[in-house]
């Protein structure tokens, strides 16, 4: 055994920067050396010296090439990585079908690291992005002011885009630092501030710093507190700013946990569930085709191009879905079989968060709420706009809010 690495296990992830062979630790060319089977990129594979390994470079799609590693287990392989397997990298792919402890892994420094030691950032103040094999729309939620990125590209042009989302949204002084190809030769480093970007041939291996600088007309979207209604793209029927603030805090949202938002309408409440966090993921329920499209359309804008949609009416559409770790009713709680086929799924210590505006469904959330528990809120809004020449104030529509936690071993309502 020598440290973490047990030499006779069968597969080895290593990272390897653009230093090459000759700049890894001993070990991992040991490794490389009496492998069988070396699986890596072209790139990576032109690195090594010649041996008597079989060299394999990947095909496509990848995730299918990383499951198919386990053709192999007992005999030794090696997987070649760019810097840390786990950063953004082939490592959480390969570990879906291998167990770790069948596993060597041996890190070289990612573009993260290298990157802020390139710059003199902190860890603790950076957010990290990958837009490689991502949309871009991913970047959306991350442009905040004093806010300091390091993102992975998807390719040459991928800083022109960057510098184009930065200005539309009135980060324009924002100081963007295209950093390549760090550890080889030929690294190279060029800033500018991202209003003034025109470069739009960066060598592929690249990552883009950003110094976030908000204009004074810049669109400051928070992730931390609700959206202006404005935000949405609606047809009027949007859950407000200040009932969206209480339905999110009913809610709670954590990191990696599943919502359903049934009746999701323009999806305000779905999409502010994901901007929360990187690893939440939401399913957007709506029957109307044109409220569908508005979802999608906002989804895109505000960053979560990966919220699921799905077009239907519940209870029949909720059918196969992924299940959920909370359910937000927005509409059709006196539908027959919505809020049975909700409590259903919903495991306990799930939380169940329904709004009703209407005395019918209002009335089927005091009788829900009289036989599972929880708690009935009732949420008055009133904002002050012109009267003439005068200010009075507008009430909007009061809403009334159910939410109640699942107790453990309860089933079907």
């Amino acid at each position: 055994r020598n440290g973490e690495f047990e030499m006779n296990r069968w597969l080895s992830i290593i990272g390897i920067g653009e230093d090459g062979y000759d700049a890894l630790p001993p070990v991992a060319r040991t490794l490389i050396d009496d492998a069988e089977l070396v699986v890596g990129g072209k790139r990576h594979l032109a690195m090594l010296p010649n041996g008597n390994s079989e060299r394999l470079a990947w095909a496509s799609p990848i995730q299918d090439a990383a499951a198919n590693i386990t053709q192999h287990r007992g005999n030794p392989t090696c997987v070649l990585a760019t810097g840390d397997p786990f950063c953004y990298g082939i490592g959480r792919l390969i570990s879906n079908h291998v167990p770790i402890d069948e596993i060597n892994v041996i890190p070289a420094p990612s573009a993260f690291t290298l990157a802020c030691a390139r710059l003199g950032w902190s860890f603790d103040e950076v957010d990290f992005i990958t837009l490689h094999g991502r949309p871009d729309a991913l970047l959306e939620p991350a442009i905040q002011p004093n806010a300091k990125l390091l993102i992975l590209a998807e390719g040459a042009d991928t800083p022109l885009e960057v510098a184009r989302r930065l200005t539309e949204r009135g980060f324009g002084d924002s100081d963007l630092t295209l950093l390549e190809r760090m550890g080889n030769d030929e690294e190279a480093r060029e800033t500018a501030k991202a209003r003034e970007w025109t470069k739009a041939d960066s060598d592929p291996l690249h990552v883009i710093a950003v110094d976030c600088i908000a204009g004074p007309e810049a669109d400051c979207l928070s992730r931390l507190a609700c959206l202006p209604d404005e935000a949405f793209a609606h047809d009027g029927q949007l859950t407000k700013q200040e009932v969206r603030a209480v339905s999110l805090t009913a809610l709670a949202p954590a990191p990696g946990q599943v919502l359903w938002d049934v009746g999701a309408g323009c999806g305000s409440i779905s999409i502010e569930w994901m901007r929360r966090d990187k690893r939440a993921h939401a399913i957007a329920i709506e029957g109307d085709k044109k409220r569908r499209a508005l979802l999608g359309e906002n989804a895109l804008k505000l960053g979560v191009p990966n919220l699921e949609i799905v077009a239907g009416e519940a209870p029949t559409a909720l059918k196969a879905l992924e299940a959920p770790d909370t359910i937000f009713i927005g509409g059709g709680i006196t539908q027959d079989g919505v809020f049975d086929a909700c409590w259903h799924v919903l495991p306990g210590g799930g939380r169940l968060v329904a709004n009703a505006v209407t005395l019918e469904s209002e009335q089927a959330l005091a009788s829900l709420q009289e036989e599972y528990g929880g708690d009935l809120t009732r949420i008055a809004i009133s904002r002050a706009q012109p009267i003439g020449g005068k200010t009075g104030w507008k009430p909007f529509m009061p809403v009334t809010q159910w939410r109640v936690t699942k107790a453990s071993g309860k089933g079907q309502a």
